[in-house]
């Protein structure tokens, strides 16, 4: 058998597959880490009590002002049935992280120049909001007398916050701006929709029904806002941020129609360009997933 038909000798396999792990591997570290950096940030202005109740009450009047809708008129429709209001709960409590966890493995596994994309833009938002966490602490409207909410998690369970937020170790219950329970439903539903464009086939529009993504930021926005979890302007800002945070990130392109290998977008640097260009293709990705790491 000549060279031109022999197959890669065995090492090809197993050396592709362990890089493929190692990759994985940073990946889950680097989220981790980013993850714990943000939740002891948020922890660092916990005993700012005083500050946080006079930002709300700007916050508040600044809604009025505005003339917002009342956050009270989307929890009276949530308060017309206990399961009702049960289930926003849920939501609010359970499918935040999972649901964005689920969204980065599958950009990871089908759609690698879109995980990286998606990533970056998702750090740059969450440091933003950090620091805006820190700079400006706020009581979420549940607890501003001024606007007469009732505590959806405490009343009616399940919740993911303590009664007082002071004995609270897990949560920054005075993080309320922006909310990135918004931010990130919201960048969810705009990176599907951005990574399944890709993968039309060739002559076929994309599918429209890719617009229902959108579903998920909305409901989240009427979840977070009828639990007396945080204010309009919370969603608002949080959305801004995003739209900052999309404008710094260089968004990557198709490289082809049908062929579902996003490239990478024509102003990327090099440093970029050689990340995407490192991830594992879906077969590494799925055997080092297979695998167990």
């Amino acid at each position: 058998m000549t060279s031109h038909t022999t197959p890669a000798g065995p090492e090809a396999g197993p050396a592709g597959t362990r890089a493929a792990r190692r990759r994985l591997i940073r990946e889950l570290l680097l989220v981790a880490g980013f993850f714990i950096v943000y939740k002891a940030g948020r922890l660092l202005s916990t005993d700012r009590t005083g500050e946080a109740f006079r930002n709300a009450e700007r916050i508040w009047d600044a809604e009025r002002a505005l003339r917002l809708p009342g956050e009270g008129a989307v929890q009276r429709l949530l308060l017309h049935g206990d399961a009702l209001v049960h289930t926003a709960n849920t939501y609010y409590a359970v499918v935040h992280f999972p649901a964005t966890a689920l969204f980065l493995i599958w950009l990871y596994i089908r759609r690698p120049a879109h995980y990286l994309w998606t990533r970056r833009v998702l750090a740059v938002l969450t440091g933003a909001a950090l620091a805006l966490h820190l700079a400006f602490p706020l009581a979420p409207p549940r607890m501003l007398e001024a606007a007469q909410l009732i505590d959806t998690g405490q009343v009616y369970g399940p919740t993911v916050y303590r009664a007082a937020p002071d004995a609270d170790t897990l949560a920054n219950q005075f993080a309320a701006m922006p909310s990135l329970h918004f931010g990130w439903a919201l960048m969810l539903a705009l990176g599907l929709i951005a990574a399944t464009r890709t993968g039309s086939p060739v002559g076929k529009a994309p599918s429209r029904w890719r617009l229902l993504w959108l579903l998920h930021p909305l409901l989240t926005l009427l979840v977070i806002v009828g639990t007396a979890n945080h204010y309009w302007l919370d969603a608002v800002v949080a959305a801004v941020l995003l739209g900052l945070a999309l404008l710094v990130v260089p968004r990557p392109r198709a490289s082809g129609p049908g062929t579902g290998r996003p490239g990478t977008h024509p102003g990327a640097d090099a440093d970029a360009d050689a990340a995407v260009r490192g991830l594992p293709d879906r077969q590494g990705a799925a055997a080092a997933v297979g695998a167990g790491q």
